[in-house]
């Protein structure tokens, strides 16, 4: 798999956790540990894709 399909992948991983996000913070009983795991997935998708982004530019 080349850097850019990976970085792809992650991307539309990391939107998928934003749209679950978002539906979890939209329900009136929101579960805040089940929230706060999401945000942590993300973030680290997060730092995964600019990681490949850096080692990908030099």
């Amino acid at each position: 798999m080349t850097i850019e399909a990976r970085i792809r992948e992650l991307g539309n991983r990391h939107r998928s956790l934003e749209t679950a996000i978002q539906q979890e913070m939209g329900h009136p009983s929101a579960d805040s540990l089940h929230l706060k795991a999401l945000k942590l997935r993300k973030l680290r998708l997060k730092e995964q894709i600019n990681a490949l982004q850096e080692a990908r530019s030099g």
